[in-house]
């Protein structure tokens, strides 16, 4: 089967070319680089891996306001709309998502219209985060599942395969929220329309190099995001 990953990218110039390369070592994935305008150059840096690698990688250029969530919808989009690849996979730029758990994601996909790269299907699997962030993170997701009645362990995990029918069916073109709440959002949506989740343990590691994207404003759509999905659906069918 063919696999596409979308790389959503912000001032990753020290992570890109390595990833990349990293991904491109299964012969059956490709890469698109979904580029955020990033001042340091990686869009740039992105440009000179597709001419490297004709055919296998493709960037993307993004213009107006910036987001993590943006990025991800244009990424998605576009690649249902350019790309044949069976399986649409997602993952951060900065190496706490490693490429080498891809080929199980995947694999796992033939039972599973989405599966996640779960950090917390054996336990608590993150390497170098402080112990408010492990603690975040868990009642975050504890939080999502209660108000959701999502039934998968890592509600936040941007480590995602999903089969090309399974992301197609989920409304991208009306999705508002951005940061790490998209996560919860596109994760609902296919889950309201009967998707099957599956997660694949890995070991999630803090970034390599640059600086995290949580800030205070993110936290505050991840805390709305769950509420407002509910209600979306209290009254009608997806």
């Amino acid at each position: 089967m063919k696999a596409l990953a979308v790389i959503p990218t912000y001032n990753e110039r020290d992570n890109l070319p390595d990833l990349v390369r990293a991904v491109l070592a299964d012969p059956s994935f490709a890469v698109m680089v979904v580029d955020d305008g990033s001042p340091d150059g990686t869009g740039e840096l992105a440009d000179g891996l597709a001419r490297e690698f004709p055919g296998r990688v493709d960037v993307v250029h993004r213009t107006g306001p910036r987001g993590l969530g943006r990025s991800y919808v244009e990424g998605l989009q576009r690649a249902l709309a350019t790309s044949d690849a069976d399986l649409i996979c997602q993952m951060d730029a900065d190496w706490s998502h490693d490429p080498k758990y891809l080929p199980a994601m995947a694999e796992a996909c033939a039972a599973h219209d989405i599966v996640i790269g779960s950090r917390y299907l054996n336990g608590v699997s993150v390497v170098n985060w402080p112990l408010r962030r492990v603690i975040l993170s868990a009642f975050a997701n504890r939080y999502i599942r209660a108000v959701t009645g999502l039934a998968i362990h890592d509600c936040t995990s941007g480590f995602r395969c999903w089969n090309r029918e399974a992301l197609a069916m989920v409304p991208l073109d009306r999705v508002v929220s951005d940061g790490y709440s998209f996560l919860t959002e596109t994760i609902y949506e296919a889950h309201v329309r009967g998707a099957r989740i599956g997660e694949v343990p890995i070991i999630f590691v803090e970034r390599r190099m640059g600086l995290s994207k949580l800030s205070g404003g993110v936290l505050l759509e991840s805390a709305l995001t769950p509420w407002r999905l509910r209600l979306r659906y209290l009254f009608k069918r997806p």
